[in-house]
């Protein structure tokens, strides 16, 4: 599902401070079907009842303040009531109660340092879901895998379950705003709200927290006055009494005719809660006055949490469904980046490229400072001007679905593009840079969001009918892409931190000029086949020197003899076996480590490299001839690298005084 584009107006805003500032969990007023007493938590005596005893008990609230509860319920029902207050012994509400011969669902609670007592008239169990009816329901939606069908599903089932006659499925977006996803209707005459959005101020936040603490709410009857509680004041607290966990508890009057203006008598809503966040809710509507009984109501939010569960799962595992395959394509396309010489192709023309990892109409990269594109993008010029605010302005990295809206100085810059997202990189002025055009979004909402719709602009709309509404200047949102993003950039940094390290090892193990291993390396790589010969005789290094270098050297000028190391480097490469080392041990000096050989492979080995050496070299065009005097030694059991060296040293100065050109054991 995706979330659309919504502008929030300024009515809309008035409308939020407005609720904002409700006191929806002390309104002072029950609903007028049920009775609302508080106790004190020591005497057990009546501090405060509510107006509706007239009608419901045939008491006058007046008379019954100060009275002791168990002269009206009798000790037995106290002791009942007291222990479902504590829970003793399994005790739960609700706790039968009966006055004046009328029975009544007991149901009490602490708030505000008393004992609350309320009483709803008791429900004939006949004609209601039955528990086990609810815990099949449950059973049933257990097996589903979509969010879809699981919407579409628990509507179906409360539908049933409840008898309303409208079942409606509302998902919160993260902006605040609402979408009906799950519409169940009695009959065809009742208007379709399927897939229509709301604005948050139809269920505001402070409404939104109660909801947190309180897992459904009932309103029976929409046109019945509310009715007060005497005394208004708690005379525990001498505030208004905490009405948040009350089943009687009144609603704002802008919300009773939201109701009756779409043409609900009564209502029963449970919240759909994961990990604390309030992410739907389930309302039941009725068009005429309907109740539950209080422990199908309670069924019924085991069931509404089951598809706050469900939904939380399946939401998470398409999280990490796209956190995988979108790991998986930054750990690809850094794979391109580290092995391929040409970052452009690595990035932007590869198998995965940019547009890959983020979906856009075009993508820059800017690395070594050199500029290039994929896609529709802006003018080079532009990117660059752009890049150059963004860093001015401390705003790096940088995304934005609405430039026009949220960065207002950028949209001259590149005013073909509506949504941005900016990377920085490598530490050089390096950045990845994704770009949207703009879309125009249509909204459909549940009844027109313009005033002509309200009697004021605190007052509830009068039409529900479907209503719908374009918005431009957006780009199609980034959806948490610029977060993969963020997280390519820091890979990259990874990558090139990565390789300049191993740069730098190189150059602490290698020559700089020939690319072979230094002496470090050599000796370190001869100590530990030294270790692994402990009897001598596998063991063999080379020695070689290049026959009158110096005047090479000064013939050549050092350029040209820094050519001759080179090209002499390559021929006594070839000239060894594979598995051989050689490295450059300093000036006009190679050596040759042979492992698994003894002292005739080590000499047919030196023996290739004079070979090597017999045509002559061509030095910027002109031929040079160039000979070598070698030395041969092969490893005894009491050798070390200083003294097998040593040996293959003195070797090679026999061969250059034998003559040169030459090798010697």
């Amino acid at each position: 599902m995706t979330t659309p584009a919504v502008a929030i107006t300024a009515a809309e805003r008035i409308r939020l401070e407005s609720c904002s500032r409700e006191s929806i969990r002390r309104p002072g007023l029950v609903q007028p079907h049920g009775v609302l007493l508080t106790v004190d938590l020591h005497t057990w005596a009546i501090a405060q009842t509510s107006a509706s005893c007239a009608a419901v008990l045939g008491l006058q609230p007046e008379n019954l303040l100060g009275l002791p509860l168990s002269d009206l319920l009798g000790d037995e029902t106290i002791d009942a009531l007291s222990a479902a207050l504590t829970g003793r012994n399994g005790a739960a509400n609700p706790v039968p109660v009966e006055v004046g011969g009328r029975r009544f669902d007991g149901i009490v609670h602490f708030a505000d340092g008393v004992v609350v007592l309320e009483l709803e008239p008791e429900l004939a169990a006949e004609g209601f879901a039955t528990p086990s009816m609810v815990y099949a329901a449950v059973n049933r939606l257990a097996t589903l895998r979509s969010r879809e069908e699981l919407w579409a599903d628990a509507a179906e089932e409360l539908a049933v379950l409840t008898g309303f006659d409208r079942v409606m499925i509302y998902h919160f977006h993260p902006d605040g705003h609402g979408q009906v996803v799950a519409e169940v209707r009695a009959d065809d005459s009742m208007e379709p709200y399927l897939g229509l959005h709301y604005p948050a101020s139809d269920i505001p936040a402070q409404a939104r927290e109660l909801y947190l603490a309180k897992l459904s709410r009932t309103i029976f009857s929409t046109s019945d006055a509310p009715q007060p509680l005497v005394p208004e004041q708690s005379p525990v607290t001498g505030e208004p009494l905490d009405l948040s966990s009350a089943e009687l508890r009144s609603v704002s009057p802008h919300h009773l005719q939201f109701m009756r203006n779409m043409g609900q008598a009564s209502t029963l809503s449970f919240s759909l809660i994961f990990n604390g966040e309030l992410i739907g809710m389930i309302t039941c509507a009725h068009r005429t006055p309907r109740r539950l009984p209080l422990t199908l109501r309670r069924g019924l939010e085991v069931f509404s949490n089951q598809v706050a569960l469900q939904l939380s799962a399946m939401s998470e595992i398409a999280r990490l469904t796209r956190d995988t395959e979108l790991r998986a394509l930054r750990t690809r396309l850094v794979g391109q980046f580290t092995s391929h010489d040409d970052t452009v192709q690595s990035l932007l023309h590869g198998e995965v490229t940019l547009l890959d990892l983020v979906p856009a109409a075009g993508a820059a990269l800017s690395h070594n400072g050199i500029l290039s594109t994929v896609g529709s993008v802006p003018d080079l010029p532009r990117i660059d001007l752009l890049l150059e605010r963004l860093r001015s302005s401390d705003r790096l990295p940088f995304a934005s679905e609405s430039l026009a809206l949220e960065h207002p100085d950028l949209v001259s810059v590149v005013p073909s593009v509506a949504g941005a997202v900016v990377v920085p990189f490598g530490g050089q002025g390096d950045y990845l840079a994704w770009f949207r055009p703009e879309i125009t979004e249509t909204t459909r909402w549940l009844g027109d969001q313009s005033e002509s719709n309200r009697d004021s602009i605190l007052s509830p709309r009068n039409s529900f009918s479907s209503w719908s509404a374009s918005v431009s200047g957006r780009a199609e949102p980034w959806r948490g892409l610029e977060v993969a993003a963020i997280e390519l950039g820091r890979d990259l940094d990874s990558a090139l931190m990565r390789q300049a390290e191993s740069a730098l090892a190189h150059l602490g193990l290698h020559d700089a000029l020939t690319g072979l291993p230094n002496r470090r390396l050599f000796t370190e790589r001869l100590q530990r086949a030294l270790a692994g010969d402990p009897r001598g005789g596998t063991v063999a290094v080379i020695f070689i020197d290049i026959d009158s270098f110096k005047a090479i050297n000064d013939s050549q000028g050092h350029g040209g003899g820094d050519t001759v190391l080179q090209q002499i480097a390559e021929r006594i490469s070839s000239a060894t076996r594979a598995s051989d080392t050689l490295a450059r041990f300093g000036g006009d000096e190679f050596v040759v480590l042979c492992e698994n050989t003894g002292q005739d492979g080590a000499r047919k080995t030196a023996e290739r490299v004079l070979g090597a050496l017999l045509d002559p070299l061509d030095i910027a065009g002109r031929p040079l001839r160039v000979t070598a005097s070698v030395g041969v030694a092969t490893a005894t059991h009491v050798d070390t690298p200083d003294s097998l060296l040593g040996r293959a040293d003195s070797a090679m100065y026999r061969a250059k005084r034998s003559g040169k050109d030459r090798v010697s054991d």
